[in-house]
């Protein structure tokens, strides 16, 4: 697209066609009409565009024949975005005299194209540019808007052809969200029990309120943040994280801000949200920063910035958490996101792979249109698809907040339920632009020998790749929440100084893991005798070869040998018992012989390892179900000397 749909000025609107000679004649209208139609073009010009709207309503009832009045009619309509009745108001002109009405033509496409009939807009602008033959910006504007409705007539073929199409159908979330005033720019934890959003208390100010869902259906009343967050200054563009504990947001023209715009941050106390924290110079600029939204596990920072050096216009950045507490220098998402024109709102997914973002410069259908990118490896992103009608219209969009399920949007819409102003929506998503959909686990890690809570590092590993999907810290009393996005089988291993390693698996290639698990977590200080097992060690059935999904495990091993030098350990097989004993014994010796031959490979003293092979002779758990023959099939570690 690259240019934003042209807007008529409403002076224009009333503005007749001089020295046509068709049927048509302006000069014989109802005299009481053209008076209207004066009264109504004064009104425009003051822009009282209600007012002007019912004296025109007036003149097409005194003349029902007045094609001035009912084109000036569709034309405010269409400013108004009131689609449907453009489009009657510009077909009973057309009626009067067809040729009298060929110059706004492409006014009656955007009536048709608001109200998604986009194959007739598409019809009548080619139409427009064949017979009307416009020049100059006209005609740059014809040719915009005829690939705009294209692109949607192909969008409409593709969707029809999904196996399992959704129906748009928003629902309000009720006057114990919404107001007479506007909300807007939701944002949920990711249990979906607390919904966050920005409502306008005021000509100048917006704060910051919070609903507790009730039930399935219903929320309580919403209520400011408790705390210092809220001021007499305006908070907006907020997003809360999925844990529900920071808070990041935008602040304009403060003390303590760079530029016009900045990003802030606050944090969940006992008493309630802290007061705004500015994110510091190396995020904010002396320009527009803004549209904040964190990653879930915290560790990246997306947001839109007009700063110097990017692409053109507003483009979206990432700054990533460093292991100082600091946030990095932002990173631009480069040429396959942004562009010479806008792109902003970014939204991260709980999945942590999939973007949703506006941009005025990819294929659309007219103006700033929703997209979606998806993580395809490190650092590079699929190519922006448009998330097409009609959550994609000719008019610009704004952001959208999905649920871990992948199932649930919600957006700020003014519609003919709402309360007053912007209210809250939901809306199920259509297949092919949902998200991945995304499991948690939450729990505490612990010292295992005195219960108390650690602060400790979880990371969620892709088992086939190798690639950290996420990477998240405890805090200070050892509580985390980690998602876990379908699709994919992991390894989940938790690490921290002067322990040795938990590791764990989730096989979620088919999503059969209920959407919360809780998981305590038991960290085994390092010193003699200490054992666990590496629950991520996978053999073949009755082979000892490595297979490369265990390459995640072995190199956290040989991670934890470096960093303590003088530990001697040794690997310990185990098998079920399933076949002759003599021969689990040799496949166990085998197989944690294949281990130490790792690390001896990855410059590992030799001395420091050793292996031995138990076969089945140490069980922990029955081997008379298939769930006990697999625990018992393990290789373990135990530290034999410090």
């Amino acid at each position: 697209m690259n240019m934003k749909v042209v807007p008529f000025l409403i002076m224009s609107f009333l503005l007749p066609v001089v020295g046509a000679t068709q049927a048509y004649n302006p000069d014989k209208v109802n005299r009481k009409a053209v008076q209207l139609y004066e009264k109504a073009f004064q009104k425009a010009s003051e822009n009282l565009t209600k007012e002007a709207i019912t004296l025109l309503q007036e003149a097409t009832s005194a003349d029902e024949n007045y094609a001035d009045a009912w084109i000036a009619l569709g034309r405010l309509q269409l400013e108004l975005k009131n689609y449907p009745y453009s489009v009657v108001c510009f077909k009973r002109a057309q009626f009067i005299d067809l040729n009298y009405f060929k110059p706004f033509w492409l006014s009656y496409a955007a009536g048709l194209a608001g109200t998604g009939d986009f194959l007739k807009a598409l019809e009548i602008t080619e139409k427009f540019i064949d017979q009307v033959k416009p020049t100059g910006t006209q005609l740059e504007l014809a040719l915009i808007r005829k690939r705009s409705y294209a692109f949607a007539v192909q969008q409409e073929k593709e969707q029809q052809a999904e196996k399992n199409p959704v129906s748009f159908a928003p629902k309000n979330l009720g006057a114990s969200v919404n107001s007479k005033m506007s909300e807007y720019l939701p944002s949920k934890t990711i249990d979906g029990t607390q919904l966050f959003f920005t409502r306008r208390v005021d000509t100048y100010n917006e704060d910051f309120y919070s609903a507790t869902r009730q039930n399935a259906s219903n929320w309580e009343t919403a209520q400011p943040l408790r705390g210092s967050l809220n001021t007499p200054q305006s908070e907006g563009a907020m997003m809360i994280s999925q844990d529900g504990t920071w808070l990041v947001f935008t602040g304009c023209y403060r003390p303590d801000s760079y530029g016009g715009c900045d990003l802030y941050i606050s944090y969940k106390t006992k008493e309630g949200w802290s007061a705004a924290k500015n994110l510091g110079n190396r995020i904010n600029s002396d320009q527009w920063e803004s549209q904040p939204c964190l990653s879930p596990d915290k560790r990246e920072l997306y947001f839109a910035s007009r700063r110097p050096g990017g692409l053109g216009g507003s483009d979206i950045y990432v700054s990533r958490l460093q292991e100082n507490g600091q946030w990095s220098d932002p990173e631009n998402l480069g040429p396959g996101i942004n562009s010479s024109a806008d792109e902003q709102c970014p939204f991260i997914h709980a999945d942590n792979q999939t973007l949703y973002f506006t941009s005025s410069h990819w294929p659309g259908y007219g103006d700033d249109d929703l997209f979606l990118v998806r993580k395809v490896a490190e650092g590079k992103w699929s190519t922006p698809k448009n998330l097409g009608y009609p959550i994609n219209t000719i008019d610009r969009e704004g952001t959208l907040f999905i649920t871990a399920d992948g199932k649930t949007a919600y957006y700020a819409s003014e519609r003919k339920d709402s309360y007053g102003g912007l209210d809250l929506y939901s809306f199920e998503l259509n297949p092919s632009i949902r998200p991945f959909e995304t499991r948690w686990v939450t729990g505490k890690v612990s010292d295992k020998k005195t219960g108390i809570g650690i602060p400790a590092t979880l990371e969620l590993t892709d088992l086939q790749n190798g690639q950290i999907i996420s990477r998240v810290k405890t805090d200070s009393l050892g509580n985390y929440l980690l998602t876990l996005p379908t699709g994919r089988d992991y390894a989940f291993t938790v690490n921290q100084k002067g322990f040795l390693f938990n590791s764990d698996q989730y096989f979620l290639k088919n999503g059969t893991v209920d959407s919360a698990v809780v998981k305590n977590i038991e960290l085994q200080p390092i010193e003699k005798n200490a054992s666990i097992v590496l629950k991520n060690i996978f053999f073949e059935t009755n082979r000892f070869e490595l297979t490369p999904a265990s390459l995640v495990e072995l190199d956290k091993l040989v991670i934890l040998l470096l960093e303590n030098p003088t530990i001697q350990i040794e690997i310990g097989g185990h098998t079920d018992n399933v076949g002759k004993a003599e021969t689990n014994l040799l496949l166990s010796e085998n197989r944690a012989k294949s281990v130490v031959d790792y690390l001896v490979a990855k410059k590992i003293e030799a001395r420091r390892v050793s292996y031995k092979g138990f076969g089945l002779t140490k069980p922990i758990a029955d081997n008379n179900t298939e769930a006990g023959r697999a625990l018992n099939r393990r290789t373990e570690m135990k530290i034999v000397g410090l």
